[in-house]
Formats: C-alpha cells, structure tokens, sequence
C-alpha cells in the first residue's frame, strides 16, 4: 500500500487502469504508466481494483455500483493520486462516487477525499504535473475526439492539444464538430442501435474530412466505436489513444486491426 507523501517525497500514482484498458487495450496502460513516470511519478497498479461501476449505475442499479465504488476507494484511497487513462471513468470515480456514498457521514467523508485525488490522465500531466516535455514523435497529421464525459464533466478539451503540440513530427488537424459525441454512449450504443450509428456516420465523415491519417481520444469506448465504423466503411484511418501517441508508443497495431 502506497505511503503519505512528504513535501519533498515523490508522488505515487495509483493507476486506475479501466476495465476496457485491461480486456481490450493494455498497451494504453503501458502508456500511460511511461508518461506519469516521465512526470516525476512513482506508479503503482493495485490488484485488487475493479470496475468502476459506471455501467451498473447507468442502468439504475446503485446497490451494485455503491459496493463497486466501495471497493475502488479501499483500493486506492492511500496513494497520493489516482489516475485514469479515460475521461468517462474518471468522471465517475470524481463526480458520481460521492454522489452515491453520500447517504452515511462515513462513506461520504471517505468518497469526498478520495474525489480529489482523481484525475484523468492528460489533466493530471498538464494541470498537476505542469509537463511540457513529451520525447515522442510521430509523423503525419491527426485530428482529436473530445469524449463526451471528459469535456463537459471533466473540462478536458485544452490538456490533450497542449500536449500533442509538444510531439515532434505531429501536426494537428481539427476536425469539424470535435465536441459531438461519437454515438458510443456506454450502454446507449445498445440500447438505441440505429440512433448511435446514425451518430458514429456523421463523426466519421467529419474525421475523414479533415485528412488526418489517424484519430486519437482519450476513451477507449469512443476509439472502438469510432475505428469499427471506419472499418465498415473501408476507410484506412489509424486510430489510437492519445496516450499511445504521447508515449512514443506506436509500432503495434492500431485500434481495430488485426494482429498479424
């Protein structure tokens, strides 16, 4: 278990690494463990994390999602932050842990303090850790999705382009209408099939539009959604998290395709 930090002590990050990270995509992970330590970061990944109850508390099953938040915050609530490489489940664990352990003076008090330690992770990189020094390169043009959560829960829009303005080689394109949500939704894809690809159709045609070679966000939900629509479509655009970018950590496949 992490120790309290001293003034003049490293600050150890607890990862929070997300259930799609560690099913779909470690290598974000991976990512994102090289960037926090390249901030001056100790790093620790506890094992004992779980998921962080978004989908149960979508679906109107607090019970559920208040013991999965219980057991998020045993598991983290000593480091001296907690991270996570996706705006959608740090948005929970800030936003809706409170909100659902508010009930007994005890959780509640245990929740507020543990919210304050999160963060996402391009937030936490540009706004905690003042980083300015990225040692990637990546050559050619992209463009950026802000994730629905991340913007309007969590204010990230700005963190992730100062960061990639800092990556050699790279230049980036804005596409048109960046804010849109891309159809994903979590369990919205699910539930309104025809409504979220109507959604995904359009944020394809604008990330074709801006000639970029590849898309990059900060949510694995909305990069898998978004790389299978451009898959349908037979367009050849990289899609990436923004992280995978920002650590130099771009020689394996893209999002959506095969592993040869």
């Amino acid at each position: 278990m992490a120790k309290k930090k001293t003034p003049d002590s490293t600050p150890v990050v607890g990862l929070f690494v997300t259930c799609l990270v560690d099913l779909i995509r470690p290598s974000i992970g991976f990512a994102a463990v090289k960037l926090l330590q390249q901030a001056g970061c100790t790093v620790e990944v506890p094992g004992a994390q779980t998921c962080c109850g978004q989908p149960a508390y979508n679906s109107g099953d607090k019970a559920n999602a208040r013991a999965l938040a219980l057991d998020v915050i045993s598991a983290f609530e000593a480091y001296d932050y907690v991270v996570a490489p996706s705006g959608s489940c740090a948005g929970m664990l800030k936003h809706h842990f409170p909100e659902l352990l508010g009930d007994d003076s005890e959780t509640a008090a245990r929740a507020k303090s543990f919210a304050g330690k999160v963060y996402e992770l391009t937030a936490f990189l540009t706004d905690v850790r003042a980083m300015t020094r990225i040692e990637a390169r990546y050559d050619g043009a992209v463009t950026y999705h802000d994730s629905c959560a991340g913007l309007r829960e969590l204010g990230i829009k700005a963190q992730p382009r100062a960061l990639l303005k800092r990556v050699a080689g790279l230049k980036l394109v804005e596409m048109e209408d960046a804010e849109i949500c891309c159809g994903f939704g979590g369990t919205f894809c699910i539930k309104y099939p025809d409504i979220s690809n109507a959604i995904v159709e359009k944020k394809t045609a604008n990330i074709t539009a801006s000639e970029a070679k590849c898309l990059l966000a900060g949510d694995l939900g909305c990069l898998m959604n978004m790389a299978g629509k451009l898959t349908r479509e037979g367009k050849k655009i990289e899609v990436r998290h923004v992280a995978e970018v920002l650590a130099g950590m771009t020689d394996g496949p893209a999002i959506g395709e095969r592993q040869s």
